[in-house]
C-alpha cells in the first residue's frame, strides 16, 4: 500500500473480505484513473454483505456503541473482522468503541476520519502492512492536520515479517483482536489522563 499510495493520482483500495472484494473490482472497472486492489492470500470472513454500500473513497462505519464512543477503530483489509470481534469483547468490558472499515487508502474518506475521531477522542488504526506509508500513516496525517488525538498503531513496526500460519503470525506482530482491544484501553488511559 505505501509504494502505491505515494504514486500521483493513484486509488488504492484493501477490501476486508470477498464480497467486498467482488464490488471494489467492479468499482475500479468503470473507475476512469489508475487503481490499485491488494487482497490477502488466506480465506477471511465475510463481514459484508450484497447489500453493504462500497463506494470508492467512502468508509462505512459497521460498529457503533449504543453510548458515546470511548475509542473509534479505523481498519482495513482482513483485520476488520479482528477490530469487530475485539469491539465485541470491549462492550462487554464495558468500554463503547465504533468500528470504521476504511477500504480505500486513497483517497481517504477524510470527512468521515474526522468525524468520528472527533467524536470519540482516540483513534486505534488497524492494518495487515507496514504503518508507515499505510493507514497508520495516512490517518497520522489527517489527525495531525485536522484534529489531533491520542493514536495507538495495530500493524508492522518497521520489521520485515517471518514464515508461519496466517493465525501465528497475526498473534506474533499483535494484530489479533486481543492485542487491537488492549491498543484501545492503553488509548483511552492516554485520553482520559490528557
Amino acid at each position: 500500500m505505501a509504494l502505491m499510495r505515494v504514486q500521483p493520482n493513484m486509488t488504492v483500495i484493501n477490501p476486508c473480505d470477498a464480497e467486498e472484494a467482488r464490488k471494489a473490482t467492479i468499482a475500479a472497472s468503470t473507475f476512469v484513473g489508475p487503481v490499485y486492489l491488494r487482497f490477502g492470500r488466506e480465506k477471511t470472513p465475510v463481514v459484508t454483505t450484497a447489500e453493504t454500500p462500497f463506494r470508492i473513497g467512502k468508509a462505512n462505519v459497521l460498529w457503533t456503541s449504543p453510548t458515546q464512543s470511548d475509542c473509534v477503530i479505523f481498519a482495513t483489509g482482513s483485520l476488520v473482522y479482528n477490530a469487530l470481534i475485539a469491539a465485541k469483547s470491549l462492550e462487554a468490558k464495558g468500554v463503547p468503541v465504533t468500528v470504521v472499515n476504511i477500504h480505500t487508502i486513497k483517497p481517504l474518506d477524510v470527512e468521515t476520519v474526522v468525524r468520528e475521531a472527533s467524536a470519540a477522542g482516540a483513534v486505534v488504526t488497524v492494518e495487515e502492512h507496514q504503518i508507515a506509508g499505510g493507514l497508520g500513516g495516512a490517518i497520522a496525517e489527517v489527525l495531525a492536520a485536522q484534529c489531533p488525538a491520542p493514536i495507538e498503531f495495530i500493524g508492522m513496526h518497521d520489521e520485515f515479517g517471518q514464515s508461519g500460519t496466517p493465525d501465528e503470525l497475526i498473534k506474533h506482530y499483535k494484530m489479533d483482536a486481543e492485542s487491537i482491544a488492549t491498543a484501545v484501553e492503553k488509548v483511552v488511559q492516554r485520553k482520559t489522563a490528557a
